[in-house]
């Protein structure tokens, strides 16, 4: 069952669902359950475009990419790139962080909070400083200063950063984002994903529900006929676009403020709990039966 916040008007039918993966799509152990698939197929099935939204890399969207059907189409790196999964991850659109707005991040968090490390997330790959937390998914990654991985000549040094990874081996998340964004709010766009002092840093305004709305409006879709779903800060934006949205049952304090709904947690299918409705409220509105695999 999910609990509305509160009483509202009556939506329009949605036409597009958005869905974060990490600690929402995915269980813990990062699977898609046969419940889900089964759920995200009759979406399609049933006329509802579905588009994965995640500050994953491209690389990263296996997981998912046999269960987009359609357009193909995933939002990554929150919103800096639109890919085509059918196409192995092409890049469709890219929203880069500029190099010296890059720089002038990493100048000033590492005077706001000494200690802080960093990685640069390119459309080649990731490379990271000495100090920060290896990839293990990642290998034959570039390890040096951000210095020289924005500005000297290493491995993708022409191509478009995505987003600037911070990460901070003491402070608290949240209080880490607030002094980030105070630091430098003014040159990029500021969130985090996960449990620990890690912030992903984009281009200034760009967040998955900015590239979401852009998407929506190539299609002739609007806010109010989105539903969407998510668990973390750099949910929070899109949460508060769509028409419909649905904060996860473990969803950091803030989502849960966000979202006009909440549903079960990612272990429990709390997705497919939703989705199941939004195909059933989808079939009636249209007058017919249950579409059939």
């Amino acid at each position: 069952m999910t609990t509305p916040r509160s009483p509202r008007t009556p939506a329009p039918t949605v036409r597009l669902i958005a869905t974060d993966l990490d600690g929402t799509l995915l269980r813990d152990d990062k699977s898609l359950s046969e419940r889900t698939v089964a759920a995200l197929a009759a979406a399609e099935r049933a006329g509802i475009e579905v588009f994965f939204v995640t500050g994953r890399p491209a690389r990263w969207m296996d997981v998912v990419s046999d269960h987009v059907h359609g357009h193909g189409l995933a939002i990554c790196a929150n919103g800096a790139a639109v890919v085509d999964l059918h196409a192995g991850g092409t890049f469709v659109e890219v929203r880069p962080l500029e190099r010296q707005a890059a720089m002038d991040v990493v100048v000033a968090l590492r005077a706001a909070a000494p200690g802080t490390s960093f990685a640069v997330e390119l459309t080649t790959g990731i490379h990271y400083e000495p100090h920060y937390p290896p990839f293990h998914l990642d290998p034959g990654a570039t390890v040096a200063t951000a210095e020289k991985l924005l500005f000297e000549e290493a491995p993708g040094a022409a191509a478009p950063v995505l987003k600037l990874l911070a990460k901070h081996p003491d402070l608290d998340p949240d209080v880490f984002l607030a002094v980030a964004r105070e630091a430098a709010g003014d040159r990029a766009s500021f969130t985090r994903s996960g449990p620990s002092a890690l912030i992903e840093i984009s281009g200034l305004g760009v967040s998955k529900a900015s590239t979401l709305a852009r998407c929506c409006a190539e299609r002739g879709i609007t806010a109010d006929e989105v539903a969407a779903f998510g668990d973390m800060p750099n949910d929070i934006e899109m949460l508060s676009w769509a028409g419909r949205s649905y904060a996860m049952g473990e969803a950091h304090p803030d989502v849960i403020a966000a979202a006009s709904g909440r549903t079960v947690g990612n272990n429990e299918d709390g997705v497919a709990v939703v989705v199941e409705q939004l195909v059933a409220e989808a079939v009636r509105a249209a007058g017919t039966t249950t579409p059939q695999g």
